[in-house]
């Protein structure tokens, strides 16, 4: 992975962990301050995704989350805790930029989308960090039926207009 120093954001920052945040307790976080957030991308107040180091662990393609007046926090994950070694409280290196890649799709939900108009006009006003966690569960699964299933589900929920949360939440229940 090549980083150009010249966009590259440095600084350092303590490993922080919610205790009660609603759905976010017990997540372990970095706060990223407003000023770097504009640093990263001026006058953004959405979702964006960055790549860089933490410590010498190269990440890539990590969301950091908008959490009002300017500041951004990016969720640390059991992989990326793994990875860095380190847990909350812990001193961190931080090297970001804006991970400027293309969003890529799964292609035969989007053929699937095109047969359902209302679906694919809502799924395209969604973030395009929602789009993205539909596309990755539909291609994570480990069969053709199962990649079906989600796809019929997906369309279905979109032609609903149901939030990839609500989807999996009331499949969760109808299993039940």
């Amino acid at each position: 992975m090549k980083f150009t120093d010249i966009s590259m954001i440095k600084f350092n920052t303590t490993i922080l962990k919610f205790k009660t945040k609603g759905e976010k307790s017990g997540w372990t976080y970095i706060d990223i301050p407003a000023d770097v957030a504009q640093q990263l991308k001026p006058g953004n107040k959405k979702s964006f995704r960055v790549k860089g180091k933490l410590d010498d662990f190269i990440i890539k393609k990590i969301a950091l989350i908008p959490m009002g007046e300017g500041v951004f926090i990016m969720p640390l994950n059991a992989a990326l805790r793994k990875g860095i070694g380190k847990r909350d409280g812990a001193i961190l290196r931080v090297q970001l930029e804006e991970h400027k890649a293309p969003l890529i799709l799964d292609s035969e939900l989007m053929e699937c989308l095109a047969d359902e108009p209302a679906a694919l006009a809502y799924f395209k006003q969604l973030p395009k960090s929602h789009q993205h966690y539909f596309s990755k569960w539909i291609e994570s699964a480990k069969t053709i039926e199962t990649k079906a299933k989600r796809i019929a589900r997906t369309v279905n929920g979109l032609s609903k207009k149901i939030s990839f949360a609500e989807m999996i939440r009331a499949s969760k229940d109808n299993s039940r």
